[in-house]
Protein backbone atom coordinates (compact mmCIF):
# COMPACT_ATOMS: atom_id res chain seq x y z
CA UNK A 1 0.00 0.00 0.00
CA UNK A 2 1.16 3.26 -0.69
CA UNK A 3 2.10 5.70 1.95
CA UNK A 4 2.74 9.58 2.56
CA UNK A 5 6.48 8.96 3.34
CA UNK A 6 7.25 6.98 0.06
CA UNK A 7 5.25 9.22 -2.29
CA UNK A 8 7.85 12.25 -0.91
CA UNK A 9 10.57 10.24 -1.41
CA UNK A 10 10.01 8.96 -4.91
CA UNK A 11 8.80 12.96 -5.79
CA UNK A 12 12.93 13.73 -4.30
CA UNK A 13 14.07 11.37 -6.46
CA UNK A 14 12.45 13.01 -9.67
CA UNK A 15 13.63 16.13 -8.63
CA UNK A 16 16.83 15.27 -8.52
CA UNK A 17 16.72 12.55 -11.48
CA UNK A 18 15.53 15.88 -13.61
CA UNK A 19 17.70 18.67 -11.67
CA UNK A 20 20.43 17.38 -9.98
CA UNK A 21 23.99 16.10 -11.50
CA UNK A 22 23.97 12.56 -11.39
CA UNK A 23 27.18 10.39 -10.03
CA UNK A 24 28.62 7.04 -10.91
CA UNK A 25 29.99 5.00 -8.90
CA UNK A 26 31.87 2.85 -11.74
CA UNK A 27 34.39 4.49 -13.51
CA UNK A 28 32.79 6.41 -17.40
CA UNK A 29 33.54 3.30 -19.53
CA UNK A 30 34.89 6.28 -21.98
CA UNK A 31 37.51 7.27 -19.21
CA UNK A 32 41.05 6.24 -20.75
CA UNK A 33 39.73 6.82 -23.85
CA UNK A 34 41.27 10.15 -26.32
CA UNK A 35 38.86 12.11 -27.85
CA UNK A 36 38.73 11.74 -31.71
CA UNK A 37 38.79 14.46 -34.31
CA UNK A 38 34.73 15.08 -34.93
CA UNK A 39 33.66 17.96 -37.40
CA UNK A 40 30.74 19.95 -36.42
CA UNK A 41 28.30 17.33 -38.53
CA UNK A 42 29.32 14.76 -36.65
CA UNK A 43 30.25 16.31 -33.20
CA UNK A 44 26.14 17.13 -33.68
CA UNK A 45 24.93 14.26 -34.63
CA UNK A 46 26.81 12.06 -31.92
CA UNK A 47 25.48 14.78 -29.15
CA UNK A 48 21.93 14.52 -30.43
CA UNK A 49 22.15 10.19 -30.16
CA UNK A 50 24.38 10.50 -26.63
CA UNK A 51 21.08 13.26 -25.76
CA UNK A 52 18.77 10.49 -26.95
CA UNK A 53 20.32 7.77 -24.77
CA UNK A 54 20.38 10.02 -22.10
CA UNK A 55 16.42 10.53 -22.32
CA UNK A 56 15.89 7.21 -22.56
CA UNK A 57 17.71 6.79 -18.87
CA UNK A 58 15.45 9.44 -18.08
CA UNK A 59 12.67 7.62 -19.01
CA UNK A 60 14.68 4.49 -17.34
CA UNK A 61 14.37 6.39 -13.95
CA UNK A 62 10.68 7.18 -14.15
CA UNK A 63 9.39 3.74 -14.98
CA UNK A 64 11.49 1.71 -12.54
CA UNK A 65 10.89 3.81 -9.89
CA UNK A 66 7.23 3.53 -10.58
CA UNK A 67 7.37 0.24 -10.62
CA UNK A 68 8.74 0.27 -7.10
CA UNK A 69 6.49 2.10 -6.06
CA UNK A 70 3.46 -0.79 -6.70
CA UNK A 71 5.71 -3.62 -6.70
CA UNK A 72 4.16 -5.78 -4.16
CA UNK A 73 7.35 -8.46 -3.68
CA UNK A 74 9.60 -7.40 -1.29
CA UNK A 75 12.93 -9.05 -3.85
CA UNK A 76 11.26 -7.44 -6.72
CA UNK A 77 11.19 -3.87 -5.58
CA UNK A 78 15.14 -4.60 -4.70
CA UNK A 79 16.00 -5.80 -8.39
CA UNK A 80 14.25 -2.80 -9.04
CA UNK A 81 15.51 -0.29 -7.21
CA UNK A 82 19.09 -2.30 -7.96
CA UNK A 83 18.36 -1.51 -12.18
CA UNK A 84 17.24 1.90 -11.17
CA UNK A 85 21.23 2.90 -9.69
CA UNK A 86 22.71 1.62 -12.78
CA UNK A 87 20.31 3.45 -14.57
CA UNK A 88 21.24 6.98 -12.49
CA UNK A 89 25.55 5.93 -13.44
CA UNK A 90 24.10 6.05 -17.09
CA UNK A 91 22.86 9.41 -16.71
CA UNK A 92 26.33 10.57 -15.19
CA UNK A 93 27.64 8.69 -18.40
CA UNK A 94 25.47 10.27 -21.25
CA UNK A 95 25.30 13.55 -19.44
CA UNK A 96 29.02 14.30 -19.52
CA UNK A 97 29.35 12.89 -23.32
CA UNK A 98 26.77 15.40 -24.65
CA UNK A 99 28.51 18.44 -22.72
CA UNK A 100 31.71 17.30 -23.78
CA UNK A 101 30.27 17.20 -27.32
CA UNK A 102 29.04 20.42 -27.37
CA UNK A 103 25.27 19.33 -26.83
CA UNK A 104 22.39 20.18 -24.82
CA UNK A 105 20.42 17.26 -22.47
CA UNK A 106 16.56 17.48 -24.00
CA UNK A 107 14.22 20.26 -22.65
CA UNK A 108 11.07 17.53 -22.37
CA UNK A 109 12.74 15.17 -20.17
CA UNK A 110 10.18 16.34 -17.66
CA UNK A 111 7.65 15.01 -19.87
CA UNK A 112 8.98 11.73 -20.24
CA UNK A 113 9.71 11.54 -16.56
CA UNK A 114 6.47 11.68 -15.59
CA UNK A 115 4.81 9.90 -18.24
CA UNK A 116 6.91 7.15 -17.56
CA UNK A 117 6.51 7.09 -13.68
CA UNK A 118 2.63 6.84 -14.50
CA UNK A 119 3.28 3.74 -17.07
CA UNK A 120 5.98 2.09 -14.42
CA UNK A 121 3.26 2.72 -11.83
CA UNK A 122 0.67 1.18 -13.35
CA UNK A 123 2.84 -1.65 -14.59
CA UNK A 124 3.58 -2.38 -11.07
CA UNK A 125 -0.62 -2.77 -9.73
CA UNK A 126 -1.06 -5.26 -12.70
CA UNK A 127 0.85 -7.42 -10.18
CA UNK A 128 4.57 -8.56 -10.07
CA UNK A 129 4.77 -10.87 -13.13
CA UNK A 130 3.72 -8.68 -14.98
CA UNK A 131 5.35 -5.84 -13.75
CA UNK A 132 8.92 -8.12 -14.54
CA UNK A 133 7.28 -8.95 -17.83
CA UNK A 134 7.39 -4.99 -18.49
CA UNK A 135 10.31 -4.38 -16.99
CA UNK A 136 12.23 -7.54 -19.50
CA UNK A 137 10.39 -6.09 -22.56
CA UNK A 138 11.46 -2.41 -22.13
CA UNK A 139 15.22 -3.54 -21.94
CA UNK A 140 15.23 -5.79 -24.77
CA UNK A 141 13.79 -2.86 -26.87
CA UNK A 142 16.49 -0.85 -25.09
CA UNK A 143 19.39 -2.80 -26.23
CA UNK A 144 17.66 -3.29 -29.55
CA UNK A 145 18.02 1.26 -29.45
CA UNK A 146 21.42 0.83 -28.33
CA UNK A 147 22.81 -1.30 -31.01
CA UNK A 148 21.52 0.68 -33.45
CA UNK A 149 23.16 3.17 -31.86
CA UNK A 150 26.26 1.90 -32.36
CA UNK A 151 25.68 1.45 -36.35
CA UNK A 152 25.17 5.59 -36.57
CA UNK A 153 27.89 6.97 -34.12
CA UNK A 154 30.89 8.24 -35.68
CA UNK A 155 32.97 5.24 -36.41
CA UNK A 156 36.03 7.32 -34.63
CA UNK A 157 34.07 8.11 -31.84
CA UNK A 158 35.04 5.56 -29.52
CA UNK A 159 34.38 7.38 -26.38
CA UNK A 160 30.47 7.71 -27.09
CA UNK A 161 30.81 4.18 -28.22
CA UNK A 162 32.27 2.97 -25.01
CA UNK A 163 29.29 4.19 -22.87
CA UNK A 164 27.02 2.51 -25.53
CA UNK A 165 28.23 -0.80 -25.28
CA UNK A 166 28.66 -0.70 -21.53
CA UNK A 167 25.05 0.25 -21.16
CA UNK A 168 23.75 -2.33 -23.68
CA UNK A 169 25.37 -4.91 -21.27
CA UNK A 170 23.65 -3.66 -18.20
CA UNK A 171 20.42 -3.00 -19.73
CA UNK A 172 20.42 -6.69 -21.22
CA UNK A 173 21.69 -8.30 -17.75
CA UNK A 174 18.08 -6.18 -16.41
CA UNK A 175 16.41 -7.87 -19.01
CA UNK A 176 17.94 -11.96 -18.22
CA UNK A 177 16.93 -10.79 -14.23
CA UNK A 178 13.70 -9.81 -14.98
CA UNK A 179 12.79 -13.20 -17.13
CA UNK A 180 14.48 -15.10 -14.56
CA UNK A 181 12.73 -13.74 -11.84
CA UNK A 182 9.21 -14.62 -13.17
CA UNK A 183 8.69 -12.00 -15.53
CA UNK A 184 5.37 -12.97 -18.06
CA UNK A 185 5.89 -12.44 -22.08
CA UNK A 186 3.98 -9.31 -22.80
CA UNK A 187 1.52 -9.72 -25.44
CA UNK A 188 2.20 -8.59 -28.91
CA UNK A 189 -0.16 -5.56 -28.86
CA UNK A 190 1.77 -3.94 -26.23
CA UNK A 191 5.05 -4.69 -27.26
CA UNK A 192 4.14 -2.66 -30.42
CA UNK A 193 2.86 0.15 -28.76
CA UNK A 194 5.90 0.30 -26.36
CA UNK A 195 7.58 0.45 -29.51
CA UNK A 196 5.60 3.13 -30.90
CA UNK A 197 6.06 5.22 -27.72
CA UNK A 198 10.11 4.62 -27.97
CA UNK A 199 9.79 6.08 -31.35
CA UNK A 200 7.90 9.22 -30.26
CA UNK A 201 10.36 9.97 -27.10
CA UNK A 202 14.03 9.28 -29.24
CA UNK A 203 12.94 11.15 -32.82
CA UNK A 204 11.54 13.99 -30.21
CA UNK A 205 14.86 13.96 -28.21
CA UNK A 206 17.22 13.97 -31.38
CA UNK A 207 16.00 17.45 -32.03
CA UNK A 208 14.66 19.12 -28.87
Amino acid sequence: MLNLDRLIIEFDKGLRTLFSQAHSARTHPDAHLSEASLDETEKKHAAALMRVNHAGEICAQALYQGQALTARDPILQRTLQQAAQEETEHLAWTAKRVRELGGHLSLLNPLWYTGSLAIGAVAGLLGDKWNLGFLAETERQVGEHLQSHLEKLPPQDEKSRAIVRQMYTDETGHADIATSLGGAELPQPVQFVMKLNSKLMTGASYWV
